[in-house]
């Protein structure tokens, strides 16, 4: 609801009456060639797939019918996980006027570097995949990655690893209007701890 990065609330008490307003093409699982065949039989709402029996449902969708059965009524037995690992951490920046010079790009992407890096020390992992994500004037859109055998540890050491990734781009020859840095196959501090006594370049 509100996407794409909006807030939406919804009670306990209100919970049973949002799911029977809310139109079957907007559950979760339910796309396109589902939602049209339950709307052939009449299904709109999570009242109307509510009012089906689970073998009605098997009938028509299978196994999914025991899926389809539970959410028209607010049932989910998965167990919620509120401390998901994260997989990267990124930043980007867009560009009031688009820039074209090499090294102002590797320059801008140095600052997002350092700054991806201090939120990756804040948390206490490490990094060893690279990504640049670099958007031109047009909008056309492209990234470029390395992974490393050792950890990501500071922006000077990278600089080769910049260089490589831009190496096959027309960075010098288009306006950039967008450039982001992502981080990610991250590891917890002990093995921060160990690639840090490692050559950033020894695979170069």
């Amino acid at each position: 609801m509100n996407k794409p990065d909006g807030l939406y609330v919804i009670t306990p008490e209100q919970g049973a009456r949002f799911v029977e307003q809310l139109p079957v093409a907007k559950f979760h699982g339910i796309g396109k060639v589902t939602s049209s065949k339950m709307q052939s039989l009449g299904i709109q709402t999570g009242r109307d797939l509510k009012k089906l029996s689970l073998s009605q449902l098997q009938q028509h969708f299978g196994k999914s019918g025991l899926y389809y059965y539970n959410i028209a009524r607010g049932i989910d037995n998965r167990p919620v996980n509120s401390h998901r690992i994260r997989k990267s951490i990124g930043v980007e920046i867009t560009f009031q006027q688009d820039i074209k010079a090499r090294q102002d790009i590797i320059e801008h992407l140095q600052r997002l570097l350092k700054t991806a890096l201090k939120k990756v020390t804040e948390k206490q992992l490490a990094a060893r995949t690279l990504t640049v994500k670099i958007k031109y004037h047009d909008f056309v859109q492209i990234t470029r990655s390395r992974t490393l055998p050792h950890s990501v540890t500071s922006t000077s050491a990278t600089l080769a690893v910049l260089e490589h990734l831009l190496s096959n781009t027309e960075i010098g020859n288009r306006n950039v209007r967008l450039l982001g840095v992502t981080l990610s196959s991250l590891d917890d501090e002990p093995a921060l701890n160990r690639f840090r006594q490692m050559d950033l370049f020894s695979d170069f």
